[in-house]
């Protein structure tokens, strides 16, 4: 006997696909309770010559999502990408123990920018829409055996500007300056929300409903 795929309801929501391998970003998603897929966008993230930081952001966020929009022609794709700012240079995620030391040497008693920027893309409607969110961070004058103590304790060596605001890297800070409160953390759900909408996925309306 032949086999047929099952039937959709004409009122179901597309496929909702998060094009991210950040487990922050993916908890940050889970607080809006839709159903949602993970796929790794495969995207090289090395800045063009004289890229802004905040521009730098708004495309790699469109980039991740176009490359896992190629995958999943028939879903609502979301990508994001966060790059820090001093001094007009783009701080990246340290990596090494030695590289986040030196980080947050060179920010403490200073501002520091983090440009998040999320983009949602949705192929069957042609819709592709970004937005950025940034969030300005000024940084405690840190001693040094108060950085290498909360390395030692929390590693955020996968996190740019080496500091989670989430946990105990808030320890750190002295002032957030945000419209958008989880922008820091790695995707701001506001904007997250207003560009769902856009793309025909209501999550106030949409919370709880099965793909």
């Amino acid at each position: 006997m032949p086999t047929t795929s099952p039937i959709r309801p004409a009122n179901a929501l597309p496929p909702l696909v998060l094009g991210s391998t950040s487990r922050y970003r993916r908890e940050l998603l889970e607080r809006l309770r839709l159903p949602f897929s993970v796929d790794a966008p495969r995207v090289d993230e090395t800045p063009r010559a004289g890229e802004a930081p905040a521009a730098l952001a708004q495309r790699l966020a469109l980039e991740k999502a176009q490359d896992v929009a190629s995958r999943h022609p028939g879903a609502v794709v979301i990508g994001a990408d966060q790059v820090a700012e001093l001094d007009g240079h783009a701080i990246g995620k340290p990596g090494t123990h030695d590289r986040a030391v030196a980080q947050l040497r060179a920010m403490r008693g200073r501002q520091v920018v983090f440009h998040t920027a999320v983009a949602v893309l949705r192929p069957a409607t042609g819709f592709a829409q970004g937005l950025l969110a940034p969030v300005a961070v000024l940084f405690r004058d840190l001693r040094d055996d108060e950085i290498e103590r909360y390395l030692r304790l929390e590693q955020p060596y996968d996190c740019a500007g080496s500091a989670k605001c989430e946990t105990l890297g808030i320890a750190l800070l002295e002032r957030i300056d945000s419209d958008d409160p989880t922008a820091l953390v790695g995707l701001p759900l506001m904007r997250t929300c207003a560009l769902l909408r856009a793309a025909g996925i209501d999550p106030l309306a949409s919370a709880g409903d099965a793909a």
